[in-house]
């Protein structure tokens, strides 16, 4: 049985510290490059440049940092909620054709069970869903963000031509947002179908995103 005692912090979690490394990293090089990059902006307009601490309520980087957030947000609560019901022969991502597994067993109150399921009634209902709940939220949360950074950058960029603002109403019936949006939701949903696919028949030993290298490419599911 794992404890605290027998593995270091770090190995314990070590997968969620290198992520939120490399996202700290990651996100600290698009606000730096943006900012320069919309300080070029504003000095071809003729105005004057923003400080790296005021960047960060200017439409260029809401736009950017949450259009992003918007589209894997989407991407892992779509994934989610389809893996419940469907199914692709042969991939690991997918549960097994025709066979009942442990994700789809009714909860059973244990002294190690999470309170929810201890505790049952609407809690249990609420948590049996929490994961999908979580990812939509997050991602209604993101593209209204990012709807309103894209809308405030458009404006900014009206006025570098001395053309009028437009409200909200208008810029969401504008193909500008909807580019930007549908541009990244693209991307992610042909991630989703690459490792979809490519566990049917490619192998990385020791990854649990991965069936066993030996299993036959017919073999539905890591397990």
């Amino acid at each position: 049985m794992e404890t605290k005692k027998t593995y270091s912090f770090f190995y314990r979690n070590g997968l969620s510290l290198v992520f939120l490394g490399v996202f700290i990293v990651s996100l600290g090089m698009q606000c730096f490059t943006g900012w320069k990059v919309h300080n070029e902006e504003l000095l071809k307009a003729n105005l004057p440049t923003l400080g790296f601490m005021q960047y960060f309520s200017t439409g260029h980087f809401i736009s950017a940092t949450f259009e992003n957030f918007e589209s894997e947000f989407l991407q892992m609560a779509m994934y989610v909620m389809l893996t419940v019901g469907l199914r692709q022969w042969g991939s690991a991502a997918s549960k097994k054709l025709g066979e009942a597994e442990d994700v789809d067993r009714e909860p059973q109150p244990g002294p190690n069970a999470p309170y929810p399921v201890r505790k049952g009634g609407w809690l249990l209902k609420f948590y049996q869903s929490s994961l999908s709940i979580s990812f939509a939220l997050l991602f209604f949360a993101s593209w209204t963000i990012h709807f309103y950074g894209s809308w405030k950058k458009h404006n900014t960029e009206q006025s570098f031509d001395g053309m009028p603002m437009d409200t909200a109403g208008a810029y969401f019936v504008m193909p500008e947002f909807w580019f930007e949006t549908f541009q990244n939701w693209q991307s992610e949903f042909l991630s989703v179908l690459a490792i979809v696919f490519f566990t049917i028949f490619l192998r990385q030993k020791g990854s649990p995103e991965s069936k066993p290298v030996d299993a036959p490419h017919s073999k539905t599911g890591k397990s």
